[in-house]
């Protein structure tokens, strides 16, 4: 398998076309349909229906467990598994359209992304960058700050309906500026079923899938 000896590995046509336009439509329409209610104070942004305030790219729009992203990645989860050769258990779903000029900042992710897929759902194709060395290059992500002599990486183009899927805790991963209009993405994560995390991480910490994250008392 491929994905044993890079860490990653693109599976073509993984969703099919008509479900992922599907899926861009409506998180395209939900992202104009919150934008309006915020302004018009019928919500509030608190997360609860997506935000535009994600510190790693921020003023664009991104959700974090949306019911059908998170049903998403329980379709997905055999191809997952046939594919990359381990049991695995689901912890979240993110979704983001991104805009003109946003960047994604190279990075690698928390433990909760040990095995983690990209899919693209529609818009305009902008490529992801894996550095498959495994090093560490980042001195300040928020700040897009790394080493000067990190490896370029190896460039991803996805067609909708395809996925690339990584170690996102192992790779580190990133996007150059964006020169489309809008992308629709969403990041399926997963953990190994027998690793150090699964326990802990199940469904990142919460009680199900498609409800927000939780907050700990302090």
């Amino acid at each position: 398998m491929t994905f044993n000896i890079k860490k990653y590995q693109v599976i073509k046509n993984a969703v099919s076309y008509e479900l992922a336009n599907f899926i861009y439509n409506y998180f395209m329409l939900k992202r104009d349909a919150v934008k309006w209610m915020y302004q018009n104070n019928i919500i509030f942004d608190n997360g609860m229906f997506g935000t535009w305030s994600d510190k790693q790219v921020p003023n664009t729009y991104s959700h974090y467990s949306d019911p059908v992203m998170e049903t998403l990645m329980m379709k997905v989860l055999p191809v997952m598994e046939q594919e990359t050769g381990l049991q695995l258990l689901p912890t979240y779903s993110y979704a983001r359209i991104y805009k003109k000029g946003d960047i994604l900042k190279r990075h690698k992710d928390r433990p909760s992304c040990e095995i983690s897929t990209t899919i693209h759902l529609g818009g305009d194709k902008w490529s992801i960058f894996i550095d498959s060395t495994g090093q560490d290059n980042v001195i300040d992500e928020y700040k897009n700050i790394h080493k000067p002599n990190a490896p370029k990486g190896t460039e991803v183009i996805l067609n909708v309906g395809d996925m690339l899927v990584y170690s996102g805790c192992e790779l580190e991963h990133w996007r150059e500026p964006f020169k489309g209009d809008n992308c629709g993405q969403v990041f399926l994560h997963y953990n190994h079923a027998n690793g150090p995390f699964a326990n802990k991480n199940i469904f990142d910490g919460r009680s199900m899938l498609g409800i927000p994250p939780i907050k700990k008392a302090p």
